[in-house]
């Protein structure tokens, strides 16, 4: 064996498909593209999601839903985790300022107290809503609460 009897493995070498190349090249003529039509001429390219003029499937498909451009998203802190946070930061008083320094919210949050969980420290809290449970729950336990 020598450089000069080397050659590829067989079947790992194909043909290249050239395209326009006379009627002796097997693609000649249409070169592969058929016959008539906007798939046989240059510069077609149909937009995506096309299916050849059948009503396609994003008209098809009903109209839903509606986004309120009014909408007030909160971030929600509830009551076990206002407990574990007096606990962790040895607070009394909760607000913006308090959870922002702590990294709980951003700078442009509103913040909800929900009334999930149990709290036993007396809390001042400032925030911008307090569901009624929550309200409740921070007055048994002896605190206040100041929506901002």
């Amino acid at each position: 064996m020598n450089l000069s009897n080397l050659k590829p493995a067989r079947g790992s070498v194909k043909k290249v498909k050239r395209i326009g190349r006379g009627q002796g090249s097997g693609h000649g003529g249409t070169s592969t593209r058929g016959n008539k039509g906007a798939g046989s001429r240059s510069g077609n390219k149909s937009r995506r999601g096309f299916e050849g003029g059948q009503m396609p499937l994003q008209r098809r498909l009903p109209k839903f839903g509606f986004k309120n451009p009014f909408r007030k998203e909160f971030e929600v802190i509830n009551l076990g985790k206002l407990q574990a946070y007096a606990e962790k930061f040895q607070l009394t008083a909760i607000n913006h300022e308090v959870l922002l320094e702590h990294g709980i919210i951003t700078k442009n949050d509103r913040v909800k107290i929900l009334g999930t969980g149990e709290l036993k420290a007396k809390l001042d809290i400032k925030v911008n809503a307090v569901s009624e449970s929550a309200k409740k729950a921070i007055e048994a336990a002896g605190g206040t609460v100041n929506l901002v």
